[in-house]
């Protein structure tokens, strides 16, 4: 399928980033673990044993919650 091109020389991927970056964002792009990856459960059961009952996990597990319970944020 050919490229489409706007009369402003942008394509809807230019014109979409442009956009946002007037709105105040800027894009991200993360490497995070795959979770089909073969060791992925057994190594996320490793960490989650080593956290389970220190005061990290609660302080997380809290802010969590809280960030869950913004009320005021709207899209």
């Amino acid at each position: 399928m050919p490229e489409v091109i706007a009369p402003d020389g942008l394509n809807k991927f230019q014109r979409y980033r442009a956009s946002k970056r007037r709105q105040g964002m800027k894009l991200l792009r993360v490497w995070v673990p795959d979770p089909a990856a073969p060791n992925f459960a057994v190594e996320a059961r490793r960490q989650a044993a080593l956290l389970r009952g220190a005061p990290e996990e609660c302080e997380a597990l809290d802010f969590i919650e809280n960030a869950a319970d913004f009320e005021d944020w709207t899209p």
